[in-house]
């Protein structure tokens, strides 16, 4: 699904990123940890051309990154849902026309948009609150927001960086959960994060970055 070899990336004369190899398969829920800085996400940038590597290559699917030609990078990010650390909520959008967005700029009917954010937001618990402004929510109610947002068009792989880093422990726990809940339904996950707490006894693959390269792999 997901298969890096030997990728580097380097921002003027830092090194970000070292020779590093990977392979996440089709349907794997992945944590990637590590300290501030030691390119977690970067990392995620990389499998969603918000940045390009130096050296290396990464296969997603059937795209080899290397190759793919600047106008072939939106149909490619169709089937990748992003769940940014900052959240990038449009404020003057309700919670429900914030999920929408990511179906309207692919073109789906306004009857398939509503049945679909009605179902996702069902999913994350918060249909009663579709109308609301989201900048009048909780951090964690805008967090499940940004989820939903990420899952609604039902991609392959969803990217999540720091998800729970401006959250309370038993929302992180929340979170957590939730994104377990969407991978058994099929969706490749790869969650950056700085806390063990995220991955502790989950049974899932952990990769651990530290000074630009993978130095550990083991089990949550």
């Amino acid at each position: 699904m997901i298969y890096f070899e030997n990728v580097s990336k380097f921002y003027d004369y830092h090194t970000v990123l070292k020779s590093v190899s990977f392979t996440i398969e089709k349907g794997e829920m992945l944590f990637i940890t590590g300290p501030s800085g030691a390119g977690k996400s970067t990392l995620l940038k990389l499998i969603y051309k918000g940045a390009d590597f130096d050296e290396g290559e990464i296969v997603v699917g059937n795209y080899k990154l290397s190759q793919i030609r600047t106008s072939e990078i939106p149909n490619y990010r169709k089937n990748i849902g992003i769940v940014f650390q900052d959240f990038k909520l449009l404020k003057n959008l309700s919670v429900y026309n914030n999920v929408a967005l990511a179906l309207r700029i692919r073109g789906l009917s306004e009857r398939e948009i509503k049945a679909r954010v009605s179902e996702v937001l069902k999913r994350v618990n918060l249909r009663h609150l579709a109308e609301s402004n989201p900048m009048a929510l909780s951090g964690g109610e805008q967090q499940r927001i940004v989820i939903a947002r990420a899952v609604v068009a039902e991609p392959q792989i969803i990217l999540a960086d720091e998800p729970t880093g401006n959250l309370d422990p038993n929302t992180s726990i929340d979170i957590i959960n939730l994104l377990k809940d969407i991978n058994l339904n099929g969706s490749t996950i790869i969650i950056a994060t700085h806390s063990p707490e995220l991955f502790k006894d989950t049974g899932k693959r952990v990769l651990k970055i530290d000074a630009s390269k993978i130095v550990r792999e083991m089990k949550g």
